[in-house]
């Protein structure tokens, strides 16, 4: 059987929601298949717990040695959501030591995890797409100049970062200043968004040598302001439709532009991007999630149980595909 390391933690705000992913995701492999070692990342170190005992990954060779026995790996599953799982420090590593994953590779890890950089891939698609305008630590922009720019209200949201973390809908100039230091808190630089009203909708993708998947999609509809970190990880401030009660014709453009950014950004594996359908039935993208939330609350394994499929069947999907073309 094949070894798989389950890699879950990490060093973002997102830690806990990775570790939720992890465990969910480590009861769906296929165990007459595959072996699954699950290693807590934190700090510097990968850290397999068993019998009250902790061992640690060897990383210069990604082994384990496990009570006298070393365990090689033939695989890694990364479930872990911000830095360093989503933004290409981890597929480097994993690259330069040989070793198939289950994610994008580094480049579209870089290209993904940061959104001006996703949406200068994408657009070139044609796909619609939010004004924006990104701040640096040393920019200042007066708030009344930002407003003339791209109106009110508008999103001020980290550039790299994820699960919402630091993200402001500001009604008024006066706000954006405190909203602007609370997104350079999670991330180096800033993007300051127009606000465009419609629908938010999320649209699960997972493309093989032999097929394209694309999964129901999901309307999202929260009952705070927006999708924001509370809304999607509390039960009861959210409801999640799947399938969205959307036009055919809606759901087929959704489709189109789903599998272009997959494509436009070099994506792999299972990701999820996200769309805000305006009231005249245009998606317009918001972000590409590399590596999307996978625990029992999130939205793409209530896609997968949608397209009736499993859990394992597409674990399993997404590990021999890697494998398949290493």
């Amino acid at each position: 059987m094949k070894n798989i390391a389950l890699l879950a933690g990490g060093n973002s705000s997102e830690r806990e929601i990775a570790l939720q992913s992890a465990a969910q995701v480590a009861e769906a492999f296929d165990r007459s298949r595959y072996n699954v070692w699950l290693l807590d990342m934190h700090g510097r170190t990968f850290t397999y717990r068993k019998n009250d005992k902790e061992y640690l990954l060897d990383l210069n060779d990604f082994s384990l040695t496990v009570e006298e026995q070393r365990v090689e790996f033939d695989f890694a599953f990364v479930m872990i959501h911000g830095t360093p799982g989503e933004d290409g420090h981890l597929q480097g590593y994993l690259e330069m030591m040989g070793v198939p994953f289950s994610s994008c590779d580094m480049v579209s890890s870089v290209i993904t995890f940061d959104k001006v950089t996703t949406k200068r891939a994408v657009a070139e698609e044609g796909i619609p797409l939010a004004k924006g305008m990104l701040l640096r630590e040393d920019d200042w922009i007066a708030p009344d100049a930002i407003v003339a720019e791209l109106g009110l209200p508008l999103f001020v949201k980290p550039n790299a970062s994820g699960s919402s973390y630091g993200v402001t809908k500001v009604k008024s100039a006066e706000e954006l200043p405190e909203a602007i230091f609370a997104a350079f808190e999670e991330s180096s630089e800033v993007l300051v968004e127009e606000f465009i009203a419609g629908r938010e909708v999320a649209c699960g993708v997972l493309v093989t040598a032999e097929k394209e998947y694309l999964f129901p999609v999901t309307e999202i509809v929260a009952k705070n302001e927006f999708f924001d970190y509370e809304a999607k990880y509390t039960p009861g401030m959210s409801d999640e439709i799947t399938p969205a009660d959307l036009a055919p014709e809606i759901v087929a453009k959704l489709g189109e532009m789903t599998l272009a950014a997959y494509k436009a950004c070099r994506c792999k594996g299972l990701v999820r991007v996200d769309f805000i359908v305006t009231p005249e039935g245009v998606p317009y993208m918001i972000e590409i999630n590399s590596i999307p939330g996978m625990s029992s609350g999130s939205i793409v394994p209530k896609q997968i149980k949608a397209a009736g499929m499993t859990m394992t069947e597409v674990i399993t999907l997404i590990i021999e595909d890697a494998l398949c073309n290493q």
